[in-house]
């Protein structure tokens, strides 16, 4: 087993590395806009469960599950050559993060009330 730490230090670079891949090596337009969110690896370092969102919502997220899915091979082979101080790189599972559209939404809600509270104000 591998300490907590050194998975975190791994975790953030596989997202960094993710990150730069999908800007610079992966062409796909599917993937275009896609972000990172989270990665984490469980503690043997065998999976990586890497979180996915894109801005403009979750209509894409068939699509961009299946880009993910088809290219994950590729990507994990740019990553274990970018990070090459690993015995064996951890398989790459892709899942899609709700939490920016979740904030999104709170976001909404909250203008929301205070317009309705801004309107109130202006009734007394």
């Amino acid at each position: 087993m591998v300490s907590e730490s050194r998975t975190d230090r791994i975790a953030d670079r596989i997202k960094r590395e993710v990150s730069l891949l999908f800007m610079q090596e992966i062409s796909d337009p599917r993937l275009e806009g896609v972000n990172i969110t989270a990665v984490d690896l469980d503690r043997e370092i065998s999976y990586a469960d890497i979180y996915v969102s894109v801005r403009d919502g979750s209509d894409r997220k068939k699509e961009i599950l299946a880009a993910l899915k088809r290219a994950s091979g590729f990507i994990r082979s740019q990553l274990a050559v970018s990070i090459s101080h690993l015995r064996t790189f951890p398989q790459l599972r892709f899942h899609w993060d709700p939490v920016p559209e979740r904030v999104d939404r709170m976001d909404e809600i909250f203008a929301e009330l205070d317009e309705e509270s801004g309107l109130e104000d202006l009734d007394e």
